[in-house]
């Protein structure tokens, strides 16, 4: 009589009690293997027939967002996090950020990067169009009607989508300051070609336990470009560092926990709209993507323009906004 391994006992005894075709018999000990075989066959073959860039669920997590993956050609996501009025040196080593330090640990910083200007309104004009516009006040909308395309418009245009998320703020796409919230941080409204569209996209952010950015990330629903704006306490403008620096934490976790993240197509950009005014208006820049390698430093003349440059060309989108700015995705691993 043949003898077999307990394993294989356990195995011929599934087979042999599998639903039989009428007319069939038990299969034998070599039937039974050459089925393990095929069925090892055919698992390789639809492995190997799986689309090429299916999204896949990293291993990824708060503490853990960054693991060095092999980073792909076209992002699905970017988000920007524009804070306030920090320099390099009040955020970088400071003991009041100690998890915006933990992240130069985790992912990646940039070691020179810079502001445009001051005051805020003509910096965030420059990240999302590229242009200051000859702004050098904080006006609203009213005084402002910016012409023109932004990177709102571009990944409109190419159907890949964008939205604002506003802490504070108390209607979508408020053209005045209430409260916390500060319409001259929120430049999507001060473009005219989205006077019409705003409102659809430009919306209360709400918690990271519920709102709107929540059920986008839970839902896989997050447009091509994110700008994430915080309300005046946790921007840094009229909170201790390390107000902000817990409210990042909790924002950052959230993404970084979500099936959006998670996908391994979704890169994270946090930055300082101008600095303290000291001379050279350098800022921090930090970083946060799968393909980043931990403890990543992006070394280069960096600013606002490098980082809207880079930005599209992530998005796979064309850039006549700042095409001869120099381009992080190499630097980062992007």
């Amino acid at each position: 009589m043949t003898s077999f391994r307990p394993g294989v006992m356990r195995l011929l005894a599934v087979v042999a009690a599998a639903p039989l075709a009428v007319g069939c018999t038990a299969p034998g000990p070599a039937a039974a293997a050459a089925a393990v075989s095929q069925t090892r066959v055919s698992a390789g073959v639809a492995a190997a027939a799986r689309p090429m860039g299916l999204p896949t669920q990293l291993t990824v997590r708060p503490g853990r967002p960054c693991l060095g993956t092999p980073a792909p050609r076209r992002w699905d996501h970017v988000v920007w996090i524009v804070m306030e009025n920090q320099s390099a040196t009040g955020i970088l080593g400071s003991r009041a950020a100690p998890f915006e330090n933990s992240l130069t640990r985790l992912c990646g910083h940039a070691v020179t990067y810079t502001a445009v200007s001051h005051p805020s309104l003509p910096n965030y004009l420059a990240l999302t169009s590229g242009s200051t516009h000859g702004v050098r006040d904080d006006a609203g909308p009213s005084a402002h009607r910016i012409p023109g395309a932004s990177i709102f418009t571009l990944a409109a245009g190419a159907r890949r989508g964008w939205a604002t998320y506003a802490e504070s703020m108390s209607a979508r796409c408020a053209a005045g300051p209430a409260g916390r919230y500060a319409v001259k941080h929120n430049p999507a409204a001060y473009f005219t070609a989205l006077r019409r569209t705003c409102a659809l996209h430009d919306v209360p952010m709400g918690t990271p336990g519920r709102g709107s950015l929540a059920t986008a990330l839970a839902r896989r629903a997050l447009p091509a470009f994110t700008l994430l704006v915080p309300n005046l306490c946790h921007d840094d403008h009229d909170c201790p560092v390390s107000t902000g620096d817990a409210w990042l934490r909790a924002w950052v976790d959230t993404i970084v926990a979500s099936p959006t993240y998670r996908a391994g197509r979704t890169a994270v950009f946090i930055t300082w709209d101008e600095n303290d005014g000291g001379a050279g208006n350098r800022v921090a820049l930090l970083a946060v993507a799968p393909s980043i390698r931990p403890g990543r430093v992006a070394v280069g003349r960096f600013g606002h323009l490098s980082l809207l440059h880079t930005t599209l060309l992530m998005l796979g989108l064309r850039d006549p906004l700042a095409p001869r700015q120099p381009s992080m995705r190499r630097a980062f691993g992007l």
